[in-house]
Formats: structure tokens, C-alpha cells, sequence
């Protein structure tokens, strides 16, 4: 091989080498990069606080227990003062927890917040998942069933009702009914006496019967010996003296008819003597104007 082919194959082998090492380095240096770069760094957890609520829906009346209400995990940055916590405060949390914390330690007196509620009665429709608040129940000591789910201003006052008084049965607790009071009552004038009678309450609202405040699942009828009723101030005085006059029926509204005028009704006038003279007998009948 002449000098000259040498030194052009020496050239070609260097520079091939050269290549190669640059290569490898420029390929080495790519693959480098993704091991280079760190990993996003996470971002850090909010803090957590345990908010008691409920595990399935509660109704109106409803009596806690441990198998209704339990703790859950909270963003801390969310926590409604009104809600009961466990009163832990995660670190770096200010503000509504803080609060939370306070509420908490002035409504429950000491103990497990969870157990203390144990018994309580629940004053408003609580929905699954939703949070225990001290304005939606009735803890121990506090009054019973009757007077959380009353109006305030409203009496319950209780009359004895049986399947005929109160439209064959199909008269259940929640129901709006007329109470009809019916009395033996002398006649104004010309004598004798009449059966009178008169629609002492309208659409008022039946609290029980019995002891029961819900009727039984898919209970249809429901025949009872006492009927609980809610009431005006005034209009439980008129009911006791018409239950005390007689028999009273409760006659049963229609659903639609619950926004319709409640309370009592106005005294009707006294009613006259009219006598009937018919084929020699003569009845006597009472009108009211």
C-alpha cells in the first residue's frame, strides 16, 4: 500500500473514532437528561380534620345511634364552624377549624363527641354524608319528640278518635284533618233538643296517633284510641271544651290542602227552633243563619 493510501485510510480510521466518541457522548448525554430531571415534587396534603356525619339519611324524629352517625375526613380549609370535630387540629390550620374547636368544646361536654350525641333527636331532615349540626338536633335533656317537631307557638293536645272518627283508619300520623265536634244542645226556642254538629278546627295537623308519630312500612290504615293534634294557644282551649261537649270526628284533607287556612273557627250563631207541620206531625228542625 503507497504512503499516501495510508495516511488517507489512518485519516479515515481517526476520524471515524472521533465520531464515534461524539456520538456516544451526544447519545449520552440525551439519555442522561430524564434520569437528570428530579421528579414533580408532590403537592402537599391539605390538612385534614374528622367532621362527624351521618352514615345514612336521618328523618325528622329519628333517635341517634352509633350505627347513624360516624366520623369522616374533612379539608380543614372547609370546615363550617357549626360542624362537631373530633377537636383535633391538623398543623398550619387557622381560621374555621379554630372555630370548629371551640364550638365543639362549648356544645360537648367532654368525652367522645360521637357518644355524647348517642340519643339525640333529630330536629331536621339530615341526609347521607351531610354533617352533624347542633341546630339540626336535640341532644339529651333537651325535650322530647313532640316538642322538636312542633311549631313554635303550637300546643299538642291529644283527643280520644277510634276507625270511626277518624275516616275508617286511613287517617295517618303528618295528615291534615278538620276536627268536627258534635254535642246534644237545646233547642233556642220552642223547646227540645237537637244533635248539632260544627267544624271546630280546619286543617290542622295530626302529630300521632297513639304513640306512634310514623305509620308502619307500607301501612295503609291505622286505627287508634288517641289522636295527637297540633294547635294554636287559643284554638287547644276551644278543643279541650268541645272534646269535653262530646264526640269529635276528625274528617281528613286533601294533600293539596296544606297550605290552606289552619286554626279555628269562629262560634256559629245560636241556632233557631223552625217546626215543620207535615200531614198532622210536626218535627222540629234547627237553622242556623
Amino acid at each position: 500500500m503507497s504512503p499516501v493510501r495510508l495516511l488517507i485510510v489512518l485519516i479515515a480510521a481517526v476520524s471515524a473514532i472521533g465520531m464515534a466518541v461524539v456520538l456516544q457522548r451526544a447519545l449520552g448525554g440525551k439519555a442522561e437528561k430524564p434520569g437528570a430531571v428530579a421528579a414533580p415534587t408532590a403537592a402537599p396534603a391539605k390538612p385534614m380534620v374528622q367532621v362527624l356525619v351521618a352514615k345514612h339519611d336521618l328523618a325528622v324524629g329519628a333517635r341517634l345511634g352509633e350505627a347513624d352517625i360516624g366520623w369522616q375526613a374533612w379539608p380543614s380549609d372547609s370546615v363550617n364552624a357549626a360542624f362537631i370535630t373530633n377537636g383535633a387540629t391538623p398543623p398550619k390550620a387557622e381560621g374555621a377549624v379554630a372555630q370548629a374547636k371551640a364550638a365543639v368544646t362549648s356544645q360537648i361536654i367532654g368525652g367522645d363527641p360521637a357518644k355524647a350525641l348517642d340519643g339525640a333527636i333529630v330536629r331536621d331532615p339530615i341526609l347521607s354524608g351531610e354533617p352533624i349540626t347542633t341546630r339540626k338536633i336535640v341532644r339529651g335533656g333537651e325535650g322530647g319528640y313532640l316538642s322538636v317537631v312542633l311549631t313554635p307557638g303550637k300546643r299538642a293536645v291529644a283527643v280520644p278518635v277510634s276507625a270511626d272518627t277518624t275516616a275508617g283508619g286511613f287517617i295517618l300520623p303528618g295528615d291534615r284533618v278538620d276536627v268536627i265536634a258534635t254535642r246534644d244542645t237545646p233547642m233556642a226556642a220552642g223547646g227540645g233538643r237537637v244533635i248539632v254538629g260544627e267544624t271546630v278546627m280546619r286543617n290542622v295537623r295530626v302529630l300521632a296517633l297513639d304513640q306512634k308519630t310514623a305509620a308502619d312500612k307500607d301501612a295503609k290504615t291505622m286505627v287508634a284510641t288517641t289522636a295527637t293534634l297540633e294547635v294554636g294557644g287559643a284554638e287547644a282551649e276551644a278543643l279541650a271544651a268541645a272534646k269535653a261537649g262530646g264526640p269529635v270526628t276528625l274528617a281528613l284533607r286533601a294533600y293539596t290542602d296544606a297550605g290552606a287556612p289552619s286554626g279555628g273557627v269562629a262560634a256559629p250563631a245560636e241556632a233557631a227552633a223552625v217546626r215543620i207541620n207535615r200531614g198532622g206531625q210536626t218535627t222540629v228542625m234547627a237553622v242556623r243563619p
